[in-house]
């Protein structure tokens, strides 16, 4: 698909990673009403162990009040929901698109010792599937809210593919045009491994129907334990490298080969990985392919054999990186990436995204790159990922969206407000790791 882009001094924001969600009580009206009994218990089990969480955490000085799914901490708990507000202050923050991905816990989801870490895997696959199902009914009416500025992003359940397979079909008939969200499978879930053939009708299904296949970061980790603190900080060395993973899981399976024209999107899961990853890929390709001797023929080549590409290939064709908050330093990265491969996103509203900063975020990182290339990265990537129509995004850029002069203006890091440094992308000490 080509995308128009209007003629405007203002850039069209959009942010390809936002997050919304239920409160607890909130999601029973989408719900069916079998499962309402079961329901309530599941509630009262999740407020006991919220508190159990939060008394652990405030031992140690510290609050996991109001923490996504993702471990992502949440400033105010109703930004999740509110329709209101949620509009009210992306917009005074310069962003009018937005892909929403999950942020609560859908009903029947069990415990997790900490809300930094997976949570047990539960049996009861029933009950897990109807939650994400009202999950994705409730976001389905946020969504019809704002239709032209939002872009909700449906859950499927890997324990029940036939189910899945109904899910994208409903999904795509009620205008959730952001896709749907795949889930991870580590070892230690009782799924297949993305790149089981038991999966194909579900990559068929987003196929047929233009729905953008995508994987965010948290969403694949194995539970690393009660082991406090260690574990905790086990999470936030691997967690990436657990989501990343899927690229070449779904590369070397032959789904790229096999359904060309899918999309798929790598969310917060951080840019700079994407040009060493792509050239060792090739490199094992190339080796599994065309070499006669070694042990990666020996292991790989029936694997790659069908593949018609090289991995950085597939990348160019059909892959994203959601790049929340993303830092200069990467965005210098991003011709190596491909600028039409980034789609930028403010990871509203987690604490540690670029609202009530994005502004400065915006002069920060981009200033450096041509003005084509920003747009790419903040409008016309998001736009054909999510079929986002600029036309009717354009009045509202023009009223809240910066100029492309304002963020082609550099800021220095000495004008960025103490407030706004708890996001990486405006924290001049992240620049040094993330280079490094």
């Amino acid at each position: 698909m080509t995308i128009k882009l209007p003629e405007t001094d203002h850039h069209i924001v959009i942010s390809a990673d936002s997050h919304c969600g239920s409160d607890l009580r909130g999601y029973k009206p989408f719900l069916e009403t079998k499962y309402h009994d079961d329901f309530e218990e599941w509630v009262t089990a999740s407020e006991e162990a919220a508190l159990k969480q939060e008394a652990l955490f405030a031992g140690k000085g510290r609050s996991t009040r109001n923490v996504g799914i993702d471990g992502d901490p949440v400033v105010d708990g109703d930004r999740n929901f509110s329709s209101e507000r949620r509009l009210r202050e992306q917009q005074a923050d310069g962003v009018v698109g937005y892909v929403l991905f999950p942020n609560t816990q859908p009903p029947f989801a069990p415990a997790a010792a900490t809300q930094f870490e997976a949570p047990p895997y539960s049996d009861n696959f029933d009950h897990r599937w109807a939650g994400l199902r009202a999950h994705n009914r409730w976001v389905k009416e946020l969504v019809d809210e704002a239709p032209v500025q939002r872009a909700g992003i449906a859950q499927i359940f890997l324990g029940d593919v036939e189910g899945s397979v109904k899910e994208i079909e409903w999904a795509a008939e009620n205008g959730l045009r952001g896709g749907i969200l795949i889930p991870g499978a580590p070892p230690d879930s009782p799924f297949e491994p993305l790149y089981s053939a038991s999966y194909e009708p579900i990559w068929s299904a987003a196929a047929a129907n233009n729905m953008t296949l995508n994987h965010h970061v948290g969403g694949a980790t194995p539970n690393f334990g009660n082991h406090f603190p260690a574990s905790l900080a086990m999470f936030m060395l691997e967690v990436k490298w657990w989501s990343q993973r899927a690229i070449w899981h779904l590369m070397f399976s032959g789904v790229f080969e096999r359904h060309p024209t899918l999309k798929w999107i790598n969310t917060e899961s951080s840019t700079s990985f994407v040009p060493d990853t792509l050239r060792d890929l090739d490199s094992f390709y190339h080796r599994m392919k065309y070499s006669k001797y070694g042990s990666e023929s020996i292991f790989g080549g029936m694997a790659v054999e069908n593949m018609s590409l090289k991995p950085s290939e597939y990348w160019q064709r059909q892959c994203y990186v959601g790049a929340s908050f993303l830092r200069p330093s990467e965005a210098l990265l991003c011709p190596e990436i491909g600028i039409d491969n980034v789609c930028w996103g403010s990871d509203y509203p987690h604490i540690e995204g670029s609202h009530p900063h994005t502004l400065e975020h915006l002069r920060l990182t981009f200033a450096q790159l041509s003005i084509e290339e920003t747009t790419k990265m903040l409008t016309t990537n998001s736009a054909e990922v999510y079929q986002f129509d600029l036309e009717a995004l354009k009045p509202l850029a023009e009223q809240y969206c910066p100029t492309k002069e304002e963020v082609a203006t550099p800021i220095s890091y000495s004008d960025i407000p103490e407030t706004a440094k708890g996001c990486p992308a405006m924290n001049p000490l992240n620049q040094v790791q993330e280079v490094a």
